[in-house]
Parts: C-alpha cells; structure tokens; sequence
C-alpha cells in the first residue's frame, strides 16, 4: 500500500505556462487544484481529473501542456520548470500514459498545465526548436 500525495496543479487557459516570478519567494498563482493522488499517476489521468474540474477543456481538441515546477537549490524558491509532455481531448498521444515518477517529479513539486482551448494553436514548446 503507497500513500497518495497532494499534488499542487496551477492551470491556465491561455496555452501559456506561468512565470517563474508567480512562484516566487512563496508565492503561488492563484488557479490552484489541489488533487490526492500517486507517483504512478499518467499524464492523461490527470487530464481527466482537470476536466472534472473545468468542463469547458472538456471539448475535444482541448490541448494540455504540462511542465514540473521546482526548487532551484542555488536559488531560494520555486524557480525552474521542465515541459514533461502534453495530452488532447479525444485524442490519443505519445504522452499519455507518461507518469510523474518517469519525469523525476518529486514530492514538493508543483505542475503547471497550459491549457489551449481547441482550434488555436498552443504556442511553440521550448522543447521543438525551429531549426
């Protein structure tokens, strides 16, 4: 038996990741969900639990960008974030059964998830590069 965790999720509705300034000196956004669950928890469950929460991502074609939020240990407070994936409203994808545990997620940390609504395209990842 592994106890669940608290999971701080701070969403938006505008496809972008919040700043880094909104996490500072413990400050937290305000769009906080706060949701019990385990290191083994998927990318896509997760995304059925933020839809619970907010019908309007329900609608198909909605698109979910996550990122971790932690610690930088040379500077105080939450000061770093890593894009681990991202998953679509009535749709499979490459990242859905991706869990906290494979992406180094480590209790403390928050998640940050873009949301997109759909037929707008979310802003380019920093992780696919032009070139």
């Amino acid at each position: 038996q592994t106890c669940p965790l608290l999971l701080r999720v701070f969403t938006t509705n505008n496809g972008r990741h919040h700043r880094m300034d909104e996490f500072s000196r413990g400050n937290v956004p305000s769009s906080e969900l706060q949701i019990y669950t385990w290191m083994d928890a998927t990318l896509k469950e997760l995304t059925s639990l933020v839809k619970e929460v907010y019908p309007e991502a329900r609608k198909k074609g909605t698109h979910f960008n996550f990122a971790i939020v932690f610690t930088d240990l040379n500077r105080p407070g939450y000061s770093r974030v890593k894009e681990i994936g991202s998953t679509m409203s009535g749709r499979k994808g490459t990242d859905d059964s991706m869990t906290l545990q494979s992406q180094k997620f480590q209790i403390g940390d928050y998640l940050d998830i873009a949301i997109t609504p759909p037929n707008r395209a979310p802003p380019p990842s920093s992780r696919m590069r032009p070139y």
